[in-house]
């Protein structure tokens, strides 16, 4: 059967769809074609090879009736497929069909247990959990008769819940266009395979079709969405909460006007702390902090319970715990202040929760760590005064000194902090959905500590004699003066 569809990709959905990695996110900033791209590379995909079985995700209906359903309905050929409004799939005559599917949450997510996804899609990867988006991975399954390698094929712009974790897998791990090749052993088969990744960034401008209306109006927008949806900056997005952190290389040294800073020898009478959040299957965070004579806080080491890579301790897995146990995690924090800070006095904070006493047989999280040496206060879990004042310590003053200061070895401060983004529901707090760890153990941190709002000086400008200033006019008398 004869049949032109109709498509004209450009030359970076032509490099989405020539890509041979396993794993290929497209877009970064509005307007690049994304929706049409993931569309067309599963309706290609779809009738290069028979009977296979696609399923394309966004959060809900709605979302896909206005975007991939309604985009594949337009330029696929009405007589080579049938679609079921019921069911929201797209059968075409080879037998291949494309299953468009919402996915809110997790608990969605296992409705989809059953499924066999021969290529699995997702439009908008940052507004969903990467929680979420693991477990649709382990749907993905091709078996030997439909002749496929599974595939997994996803667009995003920056922002939404998943910025982090979508920023760690795929934006840091290399720079654009490169693809990273990650080796998972596995024990029951003996044996390593590779899981190869790709990052293809697209811009308004690479889009041909888009009006210079279009252009002119993100450029209209607030200053961080002009930067993620213009630009495609992974860095500024509209709705971060901590807008104010700043990590800026070239003041490592001199420290002004950045929060990271290089590392130096903490003075032996600064006072010492150690935070805790605890996570077991989502990482824990122990925080290390001194505090200078002048109330100023140094966050100078950290042990974060992530999967890491073995040589440069950059977190491979965002948002996932170790599984350890409160005896483990007691043990590596015993086993760094047994090199580090021993002799030390240190006053540790944690997560009130470890204190519940019917969270284990054992006895709470707490007790365990105490039979360790490792000991801790309750923390101040108080949501919005403890986001307040983190906002206060990132604060710089008129000189750009800032109340927090973060060594640069602390690596995961450094990536969590930037991409949290708000609630919607709580909009003056944290979506807990995000990684959140450190910022929690940071919060109790500064509420252990807590300093006033910093006073913003305004600076007088002297704009010289004003003529419609009746008391600056040289020969005027006030007559209510005595």
């Amino acid at each position: 059967m004869n049949f032109n569809l109709d498509y004209t990709p450009t030359k970076k959905q032509a490099l989405f769809h020539a890509s041979s990695a396993d794993e290929v996110l497209y877009g970064g900033a509005a307007g690049g074609g994304k929706s049409r791209a993931i569309v067309m590379e599963a309706i290609i995909d779809a009738l290069e090879h028979p009977n296979i079985e696609s399923y394309l995700f966004r959060r809900s209906y709605p979302e896909l009736e206005a975007t991939l359903i309604s985009e594949a309905i337009r330029c696929t050929p009405r007589e080579i497929y049938k679609y079921s409004k019921t069911n929201h799939d797209m059968t075409f005559k080879n037998g291949s069909t494309l299953h468009f599917r919402f996915c809110r949450n997790l608990e969605d997510a296992y409705k989809y247990q059953g499924c066999e996804m021969h290529r699995l899609y997702i439009d908008e990867l940052t507004h969903f959990t990467s929680e979420t988006y693991e477990y649709l991975k382990t749907r993905l399954r091709a078996p030997k008769r439909v002749n496929v390698k599974p595939k997994i094929r996803l667009t995003s712009n920056p922002g939404g819940v998943g910025h982090g974790w979508v920023k760690a897998m795929f934006i840091d791990t290399a720079p654009p266009f490169v693809i990273t090749r990650n080796e998972v052993y596995s024990k029951i088969l003996n044996k390593t395979s590779c899981i190869t990744r790709q990052y293809i960034p697209a811009y308004a401008t690479d889009n041909p079709h888009l009006s210079d209306d279009y252009i002119i109006e993100l450029e209209n927008k607030s200053e961080a969405l002009k930067k993620a949806l213009l630009y495609g900056d992974w860095n500024v997005f509209d709705g971060q909460v901590f807008t104010e952190f700043t990590n800026n290389s070239e003041h490592y040294e001199d420290r002004l006007y950045t929060h990271v800073i290089s590392p130096f020898e903490i003075p032996d009478d600064w006072q010492r702390f150690r935070t805790l959040d605890w996570g077991y299957t989502r990482p824990f965070s122990v925080g290390y902090f001194a505090k200078d004579h002048e109330g100023r806080l140094y966050r100078y080491a950290e042990i974060y319970g992530s999967p890491k890579d073995v040589h440069t301790g950059v977190t491979t897995k965002a948002n996932t715990g170790l599984r350890l146990s409160p005896f483990e995690v007691a043990s590596l924090i015993r086993k760094y202040e047994d090199k580090y800070e021993k002799n030390r006095h240190i006053i540790g904070i944690a997560d009130p929760s470890i204190f519940d006493e019917s969270r284990g047989s054992d006895g709470c999280i707490a007790s365990i760590m105490e039979r360790q040496g490792i000991y801790f206060v309750g923390g101040d879990n108080e949501r919005i005064a403890g986001k307040m004042q983190l906002h206060h310590r990132l604060s710089f003053d008129e000189r750009g000194i800032p109340m927090l200061y973060v060594f640069s070895n602390c690596k995961d401060f450094i990536r969590t902090i930037p991409t949290l983004i708000y609630d919607l529901n709580r909009v003056e707090d944290i979506n807990s959905d995000c990684e959140d760890h450190i910022y929690d153990e940071t919060r109790y941190m500064c509420m252990y500590s807590p300093i006033t709002a910093p006073i913003k000086k305004e600076k007088v400008v002297d704009r010289g004699f004003d003529p419609l200033d009746l008391y600056k006019r040289p020969s005027f008398k006030n007559p209510y003066a005595f």
